[in-house]
């Protein structure tokens, strides 16, 4: 009979072995009472022994007979510095991985070869990485750079520039113009074609960079507002967080600077280079996906711009639409605005017309006033009586319901919208307190007094709940103040 030959790869030999204290940290889950064979401690100690225990190979490779290395709980080598160093500025990169052959090395780092980056340390934390084309961009927390990947960049004795191909992962790492970077906002960063934006907390603004380099888009007529918002948020706090991501639905960057207590979320259109827009809602997350703009809250999914949703509903909660202006000719000139009135679409609303602070010295102390529109006035049977079915300051032109139709029968005077040449106008109703010369009782009523006037407007609850309403211009007549 034949014998056979059986080849025996790898022999596992392993050793049992306790370690000195009962506060190292635990390894392979062992702890307590150690093994026993026959009622007795497999290794040294008593039942009671309360040390860890560890299970760990001792030959190298596991091979029969093979070179035992040295006891502990380091596995197939000895290491003379075996702590963990933590170097925030550098990039490291593995073996290769290619999926059409089926070669992942991805595990691999080979110690024996150059595979780290290192960026300068003066510009913080690296804590963002963008690969694009054959660039990687770099977003520390003080800086942002780009390096070649996959060539290097060689320069002549003449000073020229040529680029080759080289067997370096990455090359070499150039620094943008200008000391910004991402702070520890890299939640903030967002993509589009060849833009990319994101927050610098330390330096208070919002940036673009693109082909061009770095520029500050917050300094398009939103300076005072991002370095006040940006130096209120603490990121140190898990609720002290700058989110950002594109609306590719309405081709937009949206940036929500989230606070402890408070937050602010706005957009910014590349067309007219402004800041177009604040929002109600505050997110979680914010991308896109094709051509849909989602944001997640309290880890659910919600899509913008939905049909089936009122516009202006945001996490299932309504909210009107509403813009704040300033009513500011002749700005040397104290006047009084007499009316107010808009181009646009059916069911607006004044909430408040406010003129800026004056006020009176009697000679020991300076007295503040202003002019106001609040609550709403309704002319009723001869007189102005406080209307309670509407809470704001010129109620809702809506020409669909009982109250402002076109020329109603009763109440003949009220304050709201009336169209006329195709524009909604409304009398201002001052309710000051009355001063002898300023208002005239009657059909005629009074306005705000003031070298300008701040207004805000928003859509109603009931006028086509949801639809689209539009504004194109507000306007108001006045009359210049003579004396005072």
């Amino acid at each position: 009979m034949a014998g056979a030959i059986i080849e025996i790869k790898y022999f596992n030999t392993f050793l049992l072995k306790k370690t000195n204290s009962s506060n190292e940290p635990i390894w392979n889950g062992s702890f307590g009472i150690p093994p026993t064979i026959g009622g007795y401690p497999a290794v040294g100690g008593s039942l009671n022994d309360t040390n860890s225990w560890v299970i760990e190979e001792s030959r190298i490779r596991g091979g029969f007979n093979n070179t035992n290395v040295d006891y502990g709980v380091k596995a197939y080598i000895v290491e003379e510095e075996p702590n963990a160093s933590s170097r925030v500025n550098s990039l490291i990169y593995s073996g290769i991985f290619n999926s059409r052959t089926g070669i992942n090395r991805t595990n691999v780092f080979s110690v024996g070869e150059d595979i780290t980056k290192s960026t300068d340390p003066a510009n913080g934390s690296i804590q963002k990485l963008y690969a694009e084309d054959t660039n990687l961009i770099i977003l520390q927390e003080n800086k942002v750079s780009r390096a070649l990947i996959d060539k290097d960049a060689i320069y002549s004795a003449e000073g020229g520039g040529a680029v080759t191909s080289s067997n370096l992962v990455i090359g070499v790492i150039q620094p943008y113009a200008g000391e910004y970077g991402i702070s520890k906002n890299p939640e903030s960063f967002a993509v589009y074609g060849y833009r990319k934006y994101f927050s610098d907390k330390n330096n208070n603004v919002i940036l673009r960079l693109s082909l061009d380099g770095i520029e500050e888009i917050s300094s398009y007529g939103m300076t005072d507002f991002f370095r006040d918002q940006l130096n209120d948020i603490d990121s140190q706090f898990a609720a002290g967080k700058v989110i950002g991501g594109y609306d590719i639905h309405n081709n937009q960057y949206v940036v929500s600077m989230q606070g402890e207590a408070k937050y602010q979320t706005l957009s910014f259109d590349e067309r007219p280079k402004g800041w177009t827009s604040r929002f109600s809602y505050n997110p979680d997350q914010i991308f896109s996906l094709r051509n849909k703009f989602y944001t997640t809250k309290d880890n659910k999914l919600w899509q913008h711009y939905s049909i089936e949703v009122n516009r202006g509903n945001f996490y299932g909660v309504d909210t009107p639409s509403s813009i704040a202006l300033v009513l500011n000719p002749n700005p040397t000139n104290s006047k009084n605005f007499q009316t107010i009135g808009y181009e646009g679409s059916n069911g607006w609303k004044v909430n408040s017309i406010l003129s800026d602070s004056t006020g009176e010295d009697n000679g020991t102390t300076w007295t503040n006033s202003f002019d106001s529109i609040s609550p709403i006035y309704s002319y009723y049977e001869g007189e102005y009586v406080i209307n309670p079915a509407n809470n704001q300051a010129v109620t809702r032109a809506n020409y669909a319901a009982t109250f402002g139709t076109a020329n109603p029968p009763y109440p003949r005077y009220h304050a709201g919208f009336t169209r006329k040449e195709n524009k909604y106008v409304a009398n201002i109703v001052n309710n000051s307190p009355a001063a002898e010369g300023e208002i005239i009782w009657g059909d005629s009523m009074s306005g705000i007094k003031g070298f300008y006037a701040t207004a805000t407007l928003s859509t109603d609850n009931t006028t086509n709940l949801g639809g689209e309403k539009s504004l194109f211009s507000v306007e108001s007549t006045y009359v210049m103040n003579n004396g005072y």
